[in-house]
């Protein structure tokens, strides 16, 4: 079902992006952003886990504050530089968290 999810919200960014706007590094925020939250979702709609699996809230933060430091680099035309460091941050920590989240999933139950 959150595939499901992820798939819209992607499609929906292609479709209403126009080509020149996927060669900024918010796009790549913005999609990381999506599989995490499609990730989430489907830790939230799974019934079948036997222990509960928790997302490290911190670097959830750090991520959120790395993408709205981005996003103002960008809209205040600040240094590029800030930009792009500020975008990969996000981008890490939000796949650095979906790969915990996936491994915890992954682990043999006892």
């Amino acid at each position: 079902m959150a595939a499901g999810f992820l798939l819209l919200a992607l499609a929906l960014v292609v479709i209403y992006t126009s080509r020149s706007a996927f060669f900024s590094p918010l796009a790549l925020v913005v999609v990381a952003a999506i599989g995490l939250a499609a990730l989430l979702l489907e830790l939230r709609l799974r019934k079948d886990i036997g222990t509960p699996v928790h997302a490290p809230l911190w670097l959830n933060v750090a991520g959120l504050v790395l993408a709205f430091a981005a996003i103002l680099a960008d809209v205040f035309r600040l240094s590029a530089t800030l930009l792009q460091v500020a975008a990969l941050g996000a981008v890490l920590c939000f796949a650095i968290s979906g790969v915990v989240v996936l491994r915890a999933l992954r682990k043999p139950r006892p």
